[in-house]
């Protein structure tokens, strides 16, 4: 993609359903897992937390000014 890049996003939530409507709607949106998703847990609220990248090739330049969830 000569004019265009790849984005990344890291999504994560606590582990609920909430983290899987996040990456559901993201790859509604056409972005793509990247990678396994990843669990840790948060001693200091006593839950566990997930995590997934997720990447989406995009026909534009990357900005930093650029809202990566709205992409």
């Amino acid at each position: 993609m000569a004019d265009g890049t790849t984005l990344y996003r890291f999504l994560s939530a606590d582990d609920t359903s909430e983290f899987c409507h996040k990456v559901s709607a993201a790859l509604a949106k056409g972005w793509v897992l990247h990678g396994s998703p990843t669990y840790a847990f948060d001693a200091a609220r006593g839950v566990m937390r997930c995590g997934q990248a997720v990447t989406k090739p995009v026909a534009v330049p990357y900005t930093s000014e650029m809202k990566l969830g709205e992409q």
